[in-house]
């Protein structure tokens, strides 16, 4: 008899698990856009930032967040809590890592780092508001 280090978890905790990581890298990621803005003497591309980060969620993350809650209503309770997200998201998350690195190291203004960062931390945060229906909704069905 092998040991399972599979971290399983339940359908519940699925929902709280992918509602939560929108949430917490939208807010690192608008609060570090900030700290950027600020280095770089130009807070009042903040307000852009969210405009853009506003549009960027509705017709694009929005749609990428009912599809994951389109797929974890396949899963079952005890499944892999990795399985929060396809292989092809844990794929652009990764992509996603790296080109803020380069973004970071790229040279290019300050304000203009802290623009891009802000949009989409924003824009996650802002949709992180639908794998939050969800996950409250389940919890509250009997």
């Amino acid at each position: 008899m092998g040991l399972n280090f599979k971290p399983g978890a339940s359908l519940r905790t699925h929902h709280y698990f992918a509602a939560s990581v929108w949430s917490l890298v939208g807010l690192f990621l608008l609060i570090r856009g900030c700290l950027f803005l600020r280095q770089g003497g130009q807070m009042w591309l903040l307000l852009p930032a969210l405009a853009v980060g506003t549009a960027k969620s509705r017709f694009m993350l929005d749609r990428a967040a009912g599809k994951n809650l389109t797929r974890l209503a396949g899963k079952q309770d005890g499944d892999c809590l990795g399985g929060v997200y396809s292989a092809k998201m844990w794929g652009l998350v990764a992509a996603m890592m790296l080109m803020g690195w380069l973004l970071r190291h790229s040279g290019l203004p300050w304000g203009l780092v802290g623009f891009i960062y802000a949009a989409i931390g924003w824009a996650m945060f802002f949709s992180s508001r639908i794998p939050w229906q969800r996950a409250i909704a389940f919890a509250a069905a009997p």
